[in-house]
């Protein structure tokens, strides 16, 4: 998401740890190690996955089962996925304990693997070229063999957004501009592909068949410049098991662009045919969406009506789940410019949420469906 996360931890002093976090492990019998299936399969025909990013309010993206539960209870559905980053500059481990109270809950986890040092830019560490050079592979065989044996479906998606370039994976960052291989690749994205593409191989190989990747693009390009286009950056079908998408309202309290051209139905106008044609046959996913409260030209409920009644239109067959970023942050010092988008903290947007998501109860799939 494209943000200024935790600047307000920053000004007081306070570190700021980001990562998936615990919140506890207590079991509910939720998918089992034993459950049948070792992957997220999509939901039935005409249906669509509700999920969630089940946020805090410190801006640092550890997640907590308490969180979960609230949001949960705010809207009356079960998250089929919940999202959780997975920062290596805070462990390089795979987060077997929030995973794990994820699952016992009864839902797929989601990891947002974020592969950096630092959240300043550009990344000085695990660089897209030294990723797909093979520096960090014992990372991530390690990585890849404690998700083998948690045993059940996992989801991860390396690169989020890899088109804004608030992202240390954009293209900026690696040469971009000069263009190599084919005319549409410049240097930036051509290493991308190649970093993604390692790091799933090298998982493969070490046995990690029970994870589904997943290709993240924001729906703008951040530059919107030829060389910056989403479809540079494809690592390819054969590496990718699902597409998807990041598309918001305001995310300040100060935004104020034209209220039609943050519209989800807008936003999806424009990248969904080019996600379409770029992934023929692949799955695609709303994997981001939210909108802030607190900006007078735009309240989140209304954004959010909007949103969901464009997502239950069967307008774009092709989506299969969505999950709302759940989370409040600062944006600065300022109390009244924090972005707030917990639905639970707002009783107008839990309203919206709970009677639309009840309304389309047909179209929804709240329980994982496990497959081979």
């Amino acid at each position: 998401m494209k943000r200024l996360l935790g600047l307000a931890a920053v000004l007081v002093g306070v570190a700021v740890v980001v990562g998936c976090g615990s919140g506890g492990s207590a079991d509910r019998g939720g998918v089992s190690a034993q459950a049948t299936g070792t992957h997220l399969a999509l939901p039935p025909a005409g249906k669509m996955y509700h999920s969630v990013y089940p946020g805090g309010k410190t801006g640092e993206e550890v997640i907590a089962q308490a969180d979960l539960v609230s949001y949960q209870a705010a809207v009356g559905q079960q998250a089929a996925w919940v999202s959780c980053t997975n920062d290596w500059y805070y462990s390089t481990a795979f987060p077997v304990a929030t995973c794990t109270w994820v699952r016992n809950l009864g839902s797929v986890p989601y990891i947002r693997l974020a592969l950096r040092s630092t959240w300043n830019l550009p990344e000085p560490v695990y660089t897209l070229a030294a990723l797909a050079a093979g520096k960090f592979d014992a990372g991530l065989k390690s990585w890849a063999l404690a998700a083998k044996a948690f045993g059940t479906p996992v989801i991860v998606e390396y690169g989020t957004e890899v088109n804004g370039d608030w992202e240390p994976w954009n293209g900026q960052y690696a040469g971009a501009g000069t263009l190599v291989g084919t005319p549409a690749k410049a240097e930036g994205p051509a290493e991308f592909v190649a970093a993604y593409r390692h790091i799933v191989t090298v998982m493969r190989a070490a046995g990690a068949t029970n994870l589904t990747w997943v290709f993240h693009a924001s729906w703008d390009d951040y530059p919107n410049v030829a060389w910056n286009h989403f479809e540079n950056y494809y690592p390819g079908s054969d590496v990718v098991d699902w597409v998807g998408i990041s598309a918001y309202g305001y995310l300040t309290p100060q935004d104020n662009y034209p209220k039609a051209s943050i519209a989800l139905q807008a936003e999806l106008d424009a990248a969904y045919p080019r996600m379409v044609k770029l992934a023929p046959g692949k799955p695609i996913m709303l994997l981001e969406f939210g909108c802030t409260g607190g900006d007078a030209l735009q309240a989140p409920q209304t954004w959010a009506q909007a949103a969901l009644n464009t997502l239950f239109s069967n307008r774009y067959p092709l989506i299969r789940g969505f999950a709302w970023w759940n989370e409040d942050y600062a944006n600065d010092s300022n109390p009244a410019h924090n972005t707030i988008m917990r639905v639970q903290e707002l009783p107008a947007l839990a309203t919206v949420f709970k009677t639309t998501l009840a309304a389309h109860a047909a179209q929804i799939q709240t329980r994982p469906v496990l497959g081979p």
